[in-house]
């Protein structure tokens, strides 16, 4: 029997690297997605192709089902992290690919391949929706990450997400402010590993109560912000309070010290797509800098 599913991308508007630790977090579903088709052929092959935005193969691999084992892989590393995922999911479901239930499994993303937006965690959903196992679980089996992402694959509204005991505490919520004509999200023309950031901010072993509710303040602060100048002073507080903590410059001191606005980091700092609050000219600005990737607000989110 074949099957299709898709899942949303993600945006961590507040609480980056703190909702690691427990902070509430706001996150957004992404209208951009990644969809998975499977056709089942009587066959223990399973022959893997991914398609990017403009409809090329950008991965290809084909498994022996027997073993999991992969040949032909366009890249090899790809080909070991699709196969992880592949096996953490058999674990979960034993009768999960099985023998005879080979195929051509399908995937395909509907924005760019840098542009950070859940590549990974999209894939993941698509597949635990598949196997029929816990998203969760397949994520951590492969992931440090706090979840959230996987939150937005399977949501449709904006929500806010934390972390308690280990395990995810999912809110629907409603974030469509009268000033979001207002708000950007601006690509920076490179992609971050959030992987490896994720690591380095457990290297760093935050366990500070204090600093996960003051995040955790900020994040409904976000959500009630009647303005856009109360909008833009959440941004200045949490820009500055993770700067120091994290000692990196934050992007707007860094890159853009002349913007008429404010500027927030969203994910992995570094890369990836920012958030600017500022005038509706504020298009015109980034692209004259040399960053032409420039979504609106509500171009970006799933559901308006």
């Amino acid at each position: 029997m074949d099957f299709k599913t898709t899942s949303s991308g993600k945006i961590l508007m507040t609480s980056e690297y703190v909702v690691l630790k427990g902070a509430l977090a706001l996150a957004i579903p992404t209208r951009f997605k990644q969809s998975l088709i499977f056709i089942k052929k009587k066959s223990n092959k399973l022959i893997w192709k991914s398609y990017d935005s403009k409809n090329k193969i950008w991965f290809n691999c084909e498994f022996n089902l027997s073993n999991l084992h992969f040949t032909n892989s366009s890249n090899s590393k790809k080909g070991k992290v699709l196969q992880s995922i592949l096996l953490s999911a058999k674990k979960m479901n034993s009768s999960f690919l099985s023998s005879d239930s080979g195929g051509i499994v399908k995937t395909k993303l509907d924005f760019p391949n840098d542009w950070g937006l859940g590549s990974s965690s999209t894939l993941i959903n698509n597949i635990a929706n598949w196997a029929k196992i816990d998203p969760y679980k397949l994520l951590w089996s492969n992931y440090k990450g706090s979840g959230y992402d996987i939150a937005c694959a399977k949501s449709k509204t904006p929500l806010l997400y934390k972390l308690e005991n280990s395990l995810p505490i999912i809110q629907e919520t409603s974030f469509k402010p009268v000033f979001s004509d207002n708000l950007f999200f601006i690509h920076l023309n490179k992609k971050q590993n959030s992987n490896k950031q994720i690591n380095l901010f457990y290297e760093n072993q935050l366990e500070n109560n204090d600093l996960i509710n003051v995040f955790s303040q900020l994040t409904m602060e976000f959500i009630n912000s009647k303005t856009l100048i109360d909008f833009q002073n959440c941004i200045i507080k949490h820009e500055s309070i993770l700067s120091k903590y994290l000692e990196i410059i934050p992007i707007k001191e860094n890159l853009f010290k002349d913007y008429d606005g404010e500027i927030k980091s969203l994910g992995a700092w570094g890369g990836d797509f920012i958030l600017a609050a500022g005038p509706l000219s504020s298009p015109e600005y980034f692209k004259n800098k040399g960053f032409r990737t420039v979504l609106k607000y509500n171009e970006m989110l799933y559901n308006v």
